[in-house]
C-alpha cells in the first residue's frame, strides 16, 4: 500500500568479547574457516519475526507447520542435495553432535532417501510457539552458548539475546532506464551496481552475449568493482562507507577508463575516494507485493558447529573479517562482517518490476549485472537470462585478502566456443572452468499486471503460481 521498497539486514555481529588479540597471541594469521571461532550471531530467526511483523498476514506459529512435519516425517533427497551432503561427510564427521543428525546409517543421505530430522523439529516448534525469544532466550539460546564456548568459541548468551536485526534503506542505480536496486554494505550489493554502471558507457548489445570482447570488457569491470569490495565494503555502523560516491556515474566513467580493451589487468587496485549454503526464493502476492530473500550458512553447511539437540549446524561468516586492524572489515565484537549474500529488486518507472536473486558466494553480484544486461542489452526472456552461460572470475581482492596480482582466473561455462575462449586466452585471461561456481538464479517478474516466474536448472528450484 506504501509503494515503498524496504530493506532488512538480518546478519549477526560478531561476538562483544571476541577479539585481534586472541587471534595475534595464538599465532593465527586468518580466521578458520570452520570450529567455534568464525560463528558470529545467527541472524535469520530474528529477520523471519521482523519481517512478520511488519508484513505477516498469517498466524506466526502456522508458518512453521510443513517444515515441521517435513523435518519429523521425513523428505526424499533431491540429487543436487545429496552430491553437496556427501562432499560434506569428510569434513564435518569427526565433529560434536555431526554423525547423530546427518550420518544415522553411517553415510550421509542419498538420492531418492527418505530424511528426518526430529532434532530440528522441535526447535523449530519452540520458535513457532515462543518466537523470536524462543530462540535467542531461553533453552536454545543456552545450549548454543553452551556449547561455543566449550569448543573453545566466544559466543555468549548475551550476544544472542541482546541481537535485532536493522531495516535498511535500499539503494539504487539506474542501468538504461532500469533502477537496480540493492542492500547497502556490509553485503556485497553495490558491486553489482559498479560493474553496471561502468558497463554502461559501453555499446554491449553491439558486442553481442558470444563474442570475447564482450566478456573480456565484463571482466575487467567486474575487476575494478571488486578492487573498491575489498577495499570500503564493511560495517557501516563501525565505519564510512561511501556508498553514494562508489555507485555514481562519475566515479564509473573515471573507472572505465583504467580498462585496456587489448590486455587482461593482472592487478585490481580500488579507487581513491574522498572523505569485504545459500537459498534464494521471490515470492508475490495477489495484491502486488513481492519479496526478494536470501540467506546462507556459508562454506555448504557452514561451521561445523551443531549444538546438542537442535538438529542444525551453526554459519561461519565471521571468516570474511580481516585480522588487519586497519581495514574497514576488521574484527570487533559487536561488529557485523562483510557478507556475500544479497537480495536484488528491479523497478522501472517508479513501480516494481522484477524481483530476483542468484545464489553462490563471490558469484553473485557479477551474477546479478548479467541477469540484467542479459534482459535489458541482449533482449533475453526471465528464464533465458539466467539459462544463459555465464561469466565468473575469481581471485580478485577478498576482503580479508591483499590486492589481486596474478589476473585471477576466469571461467566459462559451457556454452561459449573454443575460437572465443582462444581469443580471450591473447588477451591475457587465464581460463579454467570450474564446477559449482556459476550460481543459481530465481525471479519473478510483474510486466502489465502479470506474473512470470523463472528457475534455472543449476539447483534445485521451482517457479510456481497459482
Amino acid at each position: 500500500k506504501s509503494k515503498k521498497l524496504h530493506g532488512l539486514n538480518a546478519s549477526g555481529p560478531a561476538p562483544q568479547n571476541i577479539s585481534i588479540e586472541y587471534f595475534t597471541e595464538n599465532n593465527l594469521k586468518k580466521i578458520p574457516s570452520y570450529g567455534p571461532l568464525p560463528v558470529t550471531v545467527p541472524g535469520a530467526v530474528d529477520g523471519w519475526v521482523k519481517l512478520h511483523e511488519k508484513f505477516g498476514k498469517l498466524e506466526f506459529k502456522s508458518l512453521f507447520s510443513p517444515t515441521i512435519e517435513y523435518a519429523n516425517n521425513g523428505f526424499p533427497v533431491t540429487e543436487t542435495i545429496a552430491y553437496y551432503l556427501d562432499r560434506s561427510k569428510e569434513r564435518f564427521q569427526n565433529y560434536p553432535n555431526f554423525k547423530k543428525v546427518w550420518l544415522k546409517n553411517g553415510r550421509m543421505p542419498i538420492k531418492g532417501e527418505i530424511f528426518k530430522n526430529p532434532q530440528l523439529a522441535r526447535t523449530l516448534s519452540i520458535i513457532a510457539e515462543k518466537g523470536r525469544s524462543g530462540f535467542y532466550e531461553g533453552e536454545i539460546a543456552q545450549t548454543i552458548a553452551d556449547f561455543i564456548q566449550l569448543q573453545g568459541g566466544f559466543l555468549s548468551y548475551e550476544d544472542l539475546s541482546s541481537f535485532h536485526s536493522e531495516w535498511t534503506p535500499p539503494v539504487s542505480s539506474n542501468y538504461r532506464g532500469y533502477d537496480v536496486w540493492e542492500l547497502p554494505p556490509n553485503g556485497q550489493g553495490i558491486a553489482a551496481l559498479q560493474i553496471l554502471n561502468i558497463l554502461e558507457n559501453y555499446n554491449l548489445k553491439k558486442m553481442g552475449l558470444f563474442s570475447s570482447e564482450y566478456i573480456h570488457l565484463f571482466t575487467e569491470a567486474k575487476k575494478l568493482a571488486f578492487a573498491d569490495r575489498a577495499k570500503y565494503y564493511a560495517d557501516p555502523n563501525f565505519s564510512n562507507i561511501p556508498v553514494k560516491e562508489l555507485i555514481s556515474k562519475s566515479y564509473a566513467k573515471e573507472r572505465a577508463k583504467l580498462i585496456n580493451m587489448k590486455k587482461a589487468a593482472l592487478a585490481d587496485e580500488p579507487g581513491i575516494l574522498e572523505s569485504g549454503d545459500t537459498i534464494y526464493l521471490t515470492a508475490a502476492d495477489k495484491y502486488g507485493n513481492m519479496i526478494s530473500l536470501i540467506q546462507s550458512n556459508y562454506r555448504g553447511m557452514g561451521s561445523g558447529m551443531m549444538p546438542p539437540g537442535l538438529g542444525f549446524m551453526l554459519q561461519d561468516r565471521g571468516e570474511l573479517f580481516s585480522l588487519d586492524k586497519s581495514h574497514r572489515n576488521a574484527l570487533q565484537g559487536g561488529k557485523r562482517p562483510f557478507h556475500t549474500i544479497i537480495p536484488a529488486f528491479v523497478t522501472l518507472d517508479g513501480e516494481p518490476f522484477m524481483s530476483f536473486g542468484v545464489m553462490g558466494g563471490a558469484t553473485q553480484p557479477q551474477a546479478h549485472a548479467q541477469i540484467i544486461i542479459n534482459m535489458v542489452d541482449f533482449g533475453l526472456n526471465l528464464q533465458e537470462a539466467g539459462d544463459a552461460p555465464r561469466i565468473v572470475h575469481s581471485g580478485s581482492s577478498q576482503p580479508t585478502d591483499e590486492v589481486m596480482t596474478n589476473g585471477g582466473k576466469l571461467s566459462l561455462e559451457s556454452g561459449f566456443s573454443k575460437s572465443i575462449e582462444n581469443e580471450l586466452t591473447a588477451k591475457g585471461h587465464k581460463l579454467e572452468y570450474q564446477r559449482g561456481v556459476f550460481g543459481g538464479y530465481q525471479a519473478i517478474m510483474l510486466k502489465d499486471g502479470v506474473y512470470y516466474g523463472a528457475s534455472e536448472s543449476r539447483k534445485d528450484g521451482q517457479a510456481a503460481g497459482y
